[in-house]
């Protein structure tokens, strides 16, 4: 089959590599037909993710037909359509049945291990460990776009920034950051109820979509005025914001969260951060608020996809290029370049 690999920062290639056979009992094999490229592909090839060695395929991402099953697999069978989770999980370890299964302690102690640390979804055909727990039956009516979104970004918006930020109806919402991540937010923030979905961000382009996603107000940080006095501006009584979503990942982004919310709110940080912040406890330890943090678990992918066929939320407005898996060069250039090509997510597909 032929796969795209990575040989070291800033080398890939789309090639012929072996196909994947069943290892384990509870594996099963996956022909791809659609994926797409996240940010953490981009850190990879950058060399930022060390326990990524040359070699390995990259992806996480994506959808496809099952082909093959091991003996153990009781769920998944030969012929369903299904949504490849970002996320490993067993669910017999302690951490999978506490419903974090980010951390699943079988698989190594990380469950994000796809493109990673074993051969990812961006080739033809991909070995899925744990299949009965990582794939995820896509319904009829639910396009290969719309699935794609439930193996990373959707539920990782959900989960991270609006339940962890514990967004509850009527509440005001500031998401400070509305690249793809932050657009979940946003998203799914408005789906929860929330009065005001309030987008922070300096890019243009990704302000103007922010409102086809359910931002009800939007904040140009390239414009000069006092974003922390905005934002409380729009929050009630002008105290701050019930929930602030960090998805961006460097100091200035949650200094402003930490800035802008109320007393007794929350601070929901989704973005990955590189370099330390400051948390100015001597100021917030009398304000009662909650900070959070995490790596997505992916088991909110169930709600999601309810929530896709009630029509409450509409994942394929993330797509806005599309590619075949002889394009991946093309692909990789579009995303990385997103500010300048206004583009949300790629979805490369089987010809």
């Amino acid at each position: 089959m032929k796969a795209l690999v990575y040989h070291g920062p800033g080398d890939k290639s789309w090639e012929e590599v072996p196909d994947p056979v069943i290892v384990d009992a509870t594996d099963a094999i996956v022909r791809m037909d659609t994926t797409t490229i996240c940010g953490t592909d981009l850190h990879i090839l950058k060399g930022d993710v060390p326990a990524v060695t040359a070699g390995r395929v990259l992806g996480h991402e994506g959808v496809g037909v099952v082909t093959e099953v091991g003996a153990d697999c009781t769920k998944v069978k030969v012929g369903d359509r299904v949504i490849i989770s970002c996320v490993t999980k067993c669910g017999t370890c302690e951490y999978c049945r506490m419903g974090m299964t980010s951390h699943c302690q079988t698989v190594g102690g990380i469950g994000w291990i796809f493109g990673h640390l074993i051969d990812g979804t961006q080739a033809e055909y991909v070995r899925v460990p744990f299949a009965d727990n990582g794939l995820i039956l896509l319904p009829e009516g639910i396009s290969a776009e719309q699935g794609t979104m439930l193996s990373d970004i959707l539920p990782t918006g959900f989960e991270i920034g609006v339940l962890y930020g514990a967004v509850k109806e009527g509440d005001v919402v500031a998401v400070v950051g509305v690249g793809p991540v932050g657009l979940a937010a946003v998203m799914t923030a408005s789906a929860q109820g929330a009065s005001k979905v309030i987008a922070v961000d300096g890019n243009k382009f990704r302000l103007e979509q922010s409102r086809d996603f359910g931002a009800t107000d939007t904040i140009d940080v390239n414009a000069g005025n006092d974003v922390v006095a905005e934002l409380k501006e729009l929050s009630r009584g002008g105290l701050g914001v019930d929930v602030a979503i960090e998805a961006v990942g460097v100091p200035a982004t949650f200094s402003t969260c930490l800035d802008s919310v109320r007393p007794g709110g929350h601070v929901a940080n989704v973005g990955v951060h590189g370099a330390s912040v400051e948390f100015p406890i001597e100021r917030d330890w009398i304000n009662n608020l909650t900070i959070t943090t995490g790596l997505v678990n992916a088991t909110t992918a169930p709600e999601l996809l309810d929530r896709i066929q009630n029509g409450e939320i509409e994942p394929q407005k993330f797509v806005t290029h599309r590619y075949s898996f002889d394009e991946f060069d093309a692909a990789y250039d579009t995303f990385a370049n997103a500010a300048d090509e206004h583009a949300l997510k790629v979805i490369i597909s089987r010809s």
